[in-house]
């Protein structure tokens, strides 16, 4: 109440841009009980660009949710809620305007978005979800051994999109996008990558940039690194954990979908000191999507239908990933015990952990926690009570849900989280990414509901 009013005005399109000019702005909203208060403060930095500025402010405003200006009123929208009225606002710098944007310099025009890789599962991810965003056009897609085709006859669910034939990496004009997403395999990619123009924003969905230590990429992984360089500006892109970071980032090591599934449900926990950081213990099912597109013999319909396997064990490659993670968030080494299984759907994944919990602590200490931590967050779910998690119920979607449960011995407890790992484990959470890096909306192109049945 001590701030001045601040002015809006300036009305065009529905988005409003905020620069760099505001350090503190409060919002008062009509309906306060929604939220977790009745007022938001949003911090910017001066030397913040207005699209930094913007992502800063879409992040604080609940994720996703972002001011708009629709039948002359002044509203925060968050996907999943209704528009809500904001009755005041204030700034701490009451000469500035806040401006709709509605001319060239605030305008958010189409961005131009390659796909590298786009003949495989998360390629084809990729053009799906960007079907439905307002702000990303692709205008490149490569695929060396199907260079020339159309992506109708690569995908035939893709008919319907208009889109530019795949081309070579090699015959790639990259001064025609803003942003890539490389959805091409380990090794492959960190060359490539390092040849691209420096201007570009780039996400990385493959696991050449995710271990900080070369060293222990080059042993998990059996070939050098050759873009050390590019491995110490790369950041991990968890996005409801890393997001500030992500908003910052030229390069973003897309997480792994194990990874994923494990490291949202425990690192609030470590970072709490919720839960021992020994004896951690995670059993994993993947849909076979996740093993790619390749033709394999492992993968055949015959040899997965009707059974399950484990494959390996004690040597699969997400471990030193999700012990990077967990020890980055106890701030000491952490090891687990891990084992991947093969499930026979073609999406989808559930981690199954078994922890220890801290002295005192219940299982409904750890559901009070995660259920504080992601409650304003958009694709991070706890379900209520005894609920348990499904695949079916995140399959096509960008969701992560999850629920504790107490083990039958005592002290110990039982997390399942869910996943899509073709989305929020692999392209969707890349989207995601992208978003933050461009400073809209994390949530754009992502807002679907899962299919079922």
């Amino acid at each position: 109440k001590s701030l001045p009013k601040i002015r809006v005005g300036g009305v065009g399109s529905n988005h409003i841009s905020i620069g760099s000019f505001c350090s503190v702005l409060h919002i008062e909203l009509k309906y306060p009980l929604l939220f977790s208060s009745s007022f938001c403060k949003i911090h910017t930095s001066n030397s913040e660009s207005p699209m930094a500025s913007l992502a800063a402010l879409s992040s604080n405003l609940f994720n996703g949710g972002c001011l708009w200006k629709y039948q002359d009123e002044l509203k925060v929208s968050k996907a999943g809620k209704l528009r809500i009225r904001v009755t005041s606002m204030a700034s701490s710098s009451p000469a500035q305007s806040l401006q709709f944007a509605d001319g060239k310099a605030n305008k958010l025009e189409k961005l131009r978005i390659g796909v590298l890789g786009a003949s495989g599962y998360t390629g084809s991810e990729i053009i799906r979800l960007l079907r439905n965003h307002p702000h990303f056009q692709i205008t490149l897609m490569t695929a060396d051994r199907k260079a020339g085709q159309s992506i109708e006859s690569v995908f035939p669910h893709l008919v319907t999109q208009d889109l530019p034939n795949l081309v070579a990496v090699k015959d790639a004009d990259f001064s025609a996008v803003d942003a890539v997403f490389c959805c091409l395999p380990h090794g492959t990619t960190q060359e490539i990558i390092k040849s691209l123009p420096t201007n570009l924003k780039i996400v990385d969905l493959s696991a050449d940039f995710r271990l900080q230590d070369i060293a222990e990429y080059e042993e998990w992984y059996g070939q050098p690194h050759k873009a050390t360089a590019l491995q110490k500006e790369a950041v991990y892109g968890l996005t409801e954990i890393s997001r500030r970071e992500i908003q910052s980032a030229r390069l973003v090591a897309n997480p792994g979908c194990y990874p994923t599934s494990v490291q949202l449900p425990l690192i609030p926990l470590i970072k709490s000191n919720l839960i021992e950081v020994r004896n951690i213990i995670i059993d994993s099912k993947s849909g076979v999507s996740g093993a790619g597109r390749g033709a394999k013999e492992a993968n055949l319909y015959t040899e997965i239908a009707e059974g399950i396997h484990s494959y390996g064990i004690t040597r699969h490659r997400h471990v030193p990933e999700i012990e990077q993670g967990l020890s980055e968030a106890a701030n000491s080494k952490v090891t687990v015990s891990f084992t991947p299984h093969l499930m026979p759907m073609s999406r989808g994944m559930q981690s199954t952990i078994y922890v220890e919990m801290a002295p005192g602590v219940t299982t409904q200490d750890l559901k009070d926690h995660l259920g504080n931590y992601y409650e304003h967050e958009e694709f991070v779910v706890l379900l209520k009570n005894k609920e348990v998690p499904h695949t079916r119920h995140v399959r096509g979607s960008n969701y992560c849900l999850m629920n504790v449960f107490p083990d039958r011995i005592p002290g110990r407890a039982i997390i399942i989280s869910v996943i899509d790992n073709l989305v929020k484990g692999a392209s969707g959470q890349a989207l995601q990414n992208l978003n933050l890096m461009m400073g809209i909306p994390e949530n754009l192109g992502l807002d679907c509901l899962p299919l079922f049945p």
